[in-house]
């Protein structure tokens, strides 16, 4: 009741504030979004269920009309995610993504430096298909067990938890902001990269991040002595039927772009879906219906107040207020733009949900690109991809809370290593963001 009674608080001063500063419909709107961040942060009511109050509050305070927010509840992207995640659960259901661990383990030096490459090299393997924090829960007893020593026991986790966060930038379905954006994108009519788009546009982050960050992680324990022994695997018939899909589900995505320039193309959400529902197939059977009970539900709702989060920004006019404020950086160049948007967002994700940040920042920031000389995409896509790399502390994404959760690694130790990759980070974005994206969205 603490923390409920300590989010109502917050979200009535931030409403008190705001008053002095927006509209009172705008203030409403900020009150209720501080509400839901601290209910999100301190876990004050389950995930799920603080992600469904936008569909009584946002209506009950005269936000928008609940035909306004309940379609945010199920935008096409929520079913991109949808069949992503049915193959996830077929991947864990017949093995396949500890088989796929232990390969890409094996492939690395038996020493010190080399196990902390593969076990974040494997988690960021998984956690670009797979989510996050799945990946991190399923990977995180092989951690434990690779060795005794305490000192290296505590890389290989804050190597696990860091590799599963860089991953998951790297395909849409990698992690929740990556969505929320897409939705966005969708909603304001931009055009959204295609699926093999984006691998092609994160590729250069996610490589030198793999290959910086364990280099860090290893530095002073790289002639630490291990105890490591390779998992070996065979393939199991269900393994080898799943491979098969998957590897024609990856050809689709493929040709894809190619067949809609011919007119003959299908959209990637009903793709992904498609591939999904076909694991239920007499012939396949690699689902049943009972699975589905392994789907986050309480993701999906959430993707859902995220997407209502930036459609009342916007139809508030809060974003537009918010960004007449940020009218000062117009004028400064495009490198120190991005580094500030990287940089704060970055460090925010620390304290809050990425995906409820994202939700919040992406708005604001398109507003502020209409009225300046940048192009909103390069914008919007360096704002999200930054969400997702806070590695400081426990409660800034799922990965870093869950190897906390083996109290092998102290808060301290994570929070000195984190800040030095929180700005590798950033500047890995913003450079990337400079080079690549801006020629990308033209």
């Amino acid at each position: 009741m603490k923390k409920l009674s300590l989010a109502v608080g917050i979200g009535l001063l931030v409403f008190g504030f705001s008053s002095y500063l927006f509209t009172f419909q705008q203030a409403k709107l900020l009150g209720v979004v501080a509400l839901l961040v601290v209910l999100w942060t301190n876990e004050g009511l389950p995930l799920g269920v603080v992600s469904l109050l936008p569909l009584i509050l946002f209506p009950l305070l005269g936000i928008l009309d609940l035909n306004g927010v309940a379609p945010n509840y199920s935008k096409g992207i929520i079913f991109l995610f949808l069949g992503g995640f049915l193959i996830a659960i077929a991947m864990q259901k017949s093995g396949l993504t500890r088989l796929i661990g232990g390969k890409l383990m094996a492939l690395f030096p038996r020493s010190a430096r080399g196990v902390i490459y593969a076990i974040a090299i494997t988690a960021a393997a998984l956690s670009a298909f797979l989510s996050n924090t799945t990946v991190t829960i399923m990977l995180l007893p092989i951690a434990l067990h690779l060795t005794t020593n305490s000192r290296l026991r505590s890389r290989y986790l804050i190597a696990l938890a860091y590799g599963a966060s860089i991953g998951g930038i790297f395909t849409p379905i990698g992690t929740p902001p990556n969505l929320i954006l897409l939705g966005f994108i969708e909603e304001i009519g931009l055009k959204a990269p295609s699926f093999m788009e984006w691998m092609g546009l994160t590729l250069p982050i996610v490589a030198t991040m793999l290959l910086t960050v364990p280099w860090i992680l290893s530095h002073s324990v790289k002639d630490e002595p291990i105890e490591y022994q390779p998992i070996k695997f065979t393939l199991t018939p269900q393994q080898r039927l799943l491979i098969k899909i998957l590897l024609a589900l990856v050809l689709l995505l493929l040709i894809n772009p190619l067949l809609i320039h011919w007119g003959v193309g299908l959209n990637e959400k009903l793709l992904l879906l498609a591939a999904g529902l076909a694991l239920f197939l007499p012939n396949v059977g690699l689902l049943k219906w009972e699975d589905t009970k392994e789907i986050p539900y309480e993701i999906i709702f959430l993707f859902g107040a995220g997407f209502s989060i930036a459609a009342a920004f916007i139809k508030t006019g809060l974003a537009s207020a918010i960004a007449s404020y940020l009218g000062s950086f117009a004028g400064y160049p495009l490198f120190l733009v991005l580094f500030l948007i990287a940089l704060f967002v970055s460090f925010s994700t620390e304290i809050t949900s990425n995906t409820a940040l994202t939700s919040i920042v992406l708005p604001v920031i398109y507003e502020f690109a209409k009225e300046s000389i940048f192009n909103p995409d390069i914008l919007l896509f360096t704002a999200t991809i930054a969400a997702s790399y806070a590695f400081m502390l426990p409660i800034a994404t799922p990965p870093n809370a869950i190897v906390m959760s083996a109290k092998v690694v102290k808060i301290s130790q994570m929070a000195k290593i984190g800040f030095l990759i929180n700005m590798i980070g950033v500047l890995v974005v913003t450079l990337t963001a400079v080079t690549l994206w801006r020629f990308y969205f033209g």
